[in-house]
């Protein structure tokens, strides 16, 4: 098997659905693909709508979890069970445009430092998607929220179509090399949600690889709707600041939230 495509699912039978015959209908693709549907105990028949259809391109196994155990151990549990060479985290609110997975694959292929390779994510009407961050640190936060030298936080994009080495990519198109798994090997599973892409790519530097940036590998991506049965702002915000702790840690978390907090007072 070539590549071994993990797609979490919670409550997104449409997309999850939508997105894996993106993957089967791809002609141009040369690779021997398995999907992998690893399903949060979805309360919408994602399963079972599953198991009904049939696929020409790819082979797909469904793990059914017994309870939503968060974006991090459910691809665990794919990656685990995956047989291909390279390992692709996809979010259910994806769409592969032809050739992408290919293009991600042969780049990887030909760059023996990479660990990690993001694909350009793109809006539903054809506008690119910021996909990259740097790695936030104090000093970062600092220089953006009081010092005002750009916006070193945010997420952006890289401009043109030449693959580029950035600091972290976001895990909704997220390949992961044989490298990237020898030498780093899972995600963190105390993350539930958030920050596990930042996790894994700083855990990719350290281990003297590097992450990439591959412009031409375009998968459009409906941001935030595969996590739509989880987006009210409390959910967000019991998920997000434990997160925050845990690759931060504690006084860092607390220092940088400091730092946000009162620039926005003063700005008031």
């Amino acid at each position: 098997m070539d590549i071994s495509i993990i797609i979490p699912s919670y409550d997104t039978k449409e997309l999850t659905t939508n997105c894996i015959r993106s993957i089967d209908e791809d002609g141009t693709s040369k690779l021997k693909k398995e999907v992998i549907v690893v399903d949060n105990a979805s309360s919408d028949g994602t399963s079972e709508t599953l198991e009904k259809l049939r696929f020409n391109n790819l082979k797909l196994t469904i793990i059914r979890n017994n309870e939503n155990i968060g974006f991090a151990r459910a691809c665990n549990r794919g990656i685990r069970r995956s047989s291909g060479k390279y390992v692709l985290l996809l979010n259910s609110d994806t769409k592969v445009i032809s050739g992408a997975i290919d293009k991600l694959v042969e780049f990887a292929e030909s760059t023996p430092d990479a660990g990690v390779i993001g694909a350009r994510l793109l809006n539903e009407d054809g506008s690119v998607q910021p996909s990259c961050f740097r790695l936030p640190t104090l000093f970062k936060a600092v220089s953006q929220y009081w010092l005002n030298r750009g916006n070193l936080l945010d997420k952006y994009y890289p401009k043109g179509n030449t693959p580029l080495v950035v600091e972290a990519v976001v895990g909704a198109a997220f390949l992961i090399t044989p490298e990237g798994v020898k030498k780093v090997g899972l995600l963190d599973e105390r993350y539930f949600m958030y920050f596990e892409d930042l996790d894994y790519c700083r855990r990719v530097k350290d281990a003297g690889l590097k992450v990439y940036y591959l412009p031409t590998a375009k998968i459009f991506h409906l941001h935030g709707a595969s996590g739509v049965s989880l987006a009210d702002e409390k959910s967000q915000w019991k998920r997000l600041v434990p997160s925050s702790k845990i690759y931060h840690g504690g006084v860092l978390h607390y220092l940088i939230s400091f730092v946000i907090w009162l620039s926005q007072k003063l700005r008031k």
